[in-house]
């Protein structure tokens, strides 16, 4: 079964407007399937992947006999294993620059992205992708979240329903084999992930304190980040714990979401709340193997609002936006919290998010804080289990988690 990304158009778009379009995000969420379908229409272009040890050393070796034997438009996978090719990619585009000269697929963002940023500046694009949203799984038109009483719900889902594809995840392979069991998938997906990833940007001496970090990680997923408790519980130093969360970050696998910055507010922590960005892996680190044992859990509600965050994101990156300019949260020192806020053109929505049919009006008692920031206050809303979308006064309303 072969489903459409809308990240797909956002890719066009790159192909059209810059020489280089460099495609990155966590394994297994199916950028090289991407960039294939989307470059079978390109007449001459080829594929090479730098897993082959051979195409690895030439390319490390000698990168301008590399690119003199495969010409663009060209397509090269794993780029990560081969820095070295950047430059020599750099004076080819500007030997003959026309758009979509080369497509380059890597993992490691982090350190890709500094090779990037320093070989290709101003000559590449980046999409960063992430596993199937909704509406790519269950076929409707994709748009970037804004909280608006005239949305309209594409699905109607009950608790069960969301559950299950809270605990199967949304990377490609357990979307499209129902038959996958979590725990082949994830249990053969963290293994390669430590050997390849991790093992090429740090040296782990004890892989087992690293697997704890990761669990201890998923286990808070939704909560703020308390990196001393996690290196307390894992029997780590803050340092290693700080470098450890930071490539669970720069490979896609984990999402910080920032507080607000207001600057005329004292009171506001300082501390970013922890998402995993596939909620089948966190549920698979975190020793679940039931989606109704979740689903009753204490753990039920973070889970929840994991499934809405990363679906969230995963629609304006698949659009190009830039989510770390608008997307926020709020907590005070008086425990009062917005579970997401979301700026554009200058103005703030609000959102909470409930595993609760319907929340009620007490769920949008924290939105009273936001009068005092010297910002435009939009519509706000409680995503939720709710069938429908309802008014819950003139500014707010429920809105299904089915809309997103």
């Amino acid at each position: 079964m072969a489903l459409n990304r809308t990240a797909s158009g956002y890719l066009k778009y790159l192909s059209g407007h810059f020489s280089c379009v460099v495609v990155t995000g966590a394994r297994q969420t199916g950028k090289t399937t991407l960039i294939k379908a989307f470059a079978s229409s390109i007449q001459n272009i080829q594929y090479v992947t730098l897993d082959y040890p051979q195409l690895r050393s030439l390319a490390k070796t000698d990168p301008e006999l590399f690119l003199q034997q495969y010409k663009p438009p060209l397509i090269i996978d794993e780029i990560q294993y081969a820095p070295e090719l950047l430059l020599y990619i750099k004076i080819k585009i500007d030997e003959d620059r026309h758009n979509g000269m080369y497509f380059l697929i890597g993992s490691q963002m982090f350190r890709l992205m500094k090779n990037v940023s320093e070989s290709l500046a101003g000559r590449a694009g980046l999409l960063q992708l992430y596993g199937f949203t909704r509406a790519e799984t269950m076929g409707y038109k994709e748009k970037i979240f804004i909280p608006s009483k005239n949305l309209v719900s594409n699905t109607s889902e009950d608790i069960t329903s969301i559950f299950d594809k809270i605990f199967r995840g949304s990377m490609p392979q357990m979307v499209v084999d129902e038959t996958l069991t979590t725990e082949s998938f994830f249990g053969e997906y963290v293994q390669t992930y430590l050997e390849r990833d991790i093992r090429e940007l740090i040296e782990i001496k004890n892989e087992h304190k690293f697997l704890q970090f990761i669990s201890c990680v998923a286990s808070r997923t939704g909560q703020e980040l308390n990196l001393s408790d996690i290196a307390k519980d894992v029997g780590i130093d803050a340092k290693t714990c700080d470098s450890w969360l930071s490539l669970l970050v720069t490979s896609g696998i984990v999402f910080l979401l920032q507080p607000y910055s207001g600057n005329t507010i004292k009171r506001i922590v300082k501390r970013p709340k922890i998402y995993m960005m596939d909620t089948g892996l966190a549920c698979y680190l975190s020793l679940w193997n039931n989606p109704r044992a979740l689903e009753v859990s204490a753990m039920a509600g973070n889970i929840f609002e994991t499934y809405v965050i990363s679906e969230i994101i995963k629609t304006y990156t698949n659009a190009g936006l830039d989510v770390r300019s608008r997307f926020s949260y709020y907590r005070d020192n008086n425990g009062k919290e917005i579970d997401l806020l979301i700026e554009e053109n200058n103005v703030l929505y609000p959102v909470e998010i409930k595993k609760s049919a319907n929340p009620g009006k007490d769920s949008l008692k924290n939105f009273s804080v936001l009068k005092s920031l010297n910002k435009a206050i939009g519509t706000g809303c409680v995503i939720c289990l709710s069938q429908f979308v309802l008014p819950l006064d003139e500014n707010n309303c429920l809105i299904p988690v089915s809309v997103i």
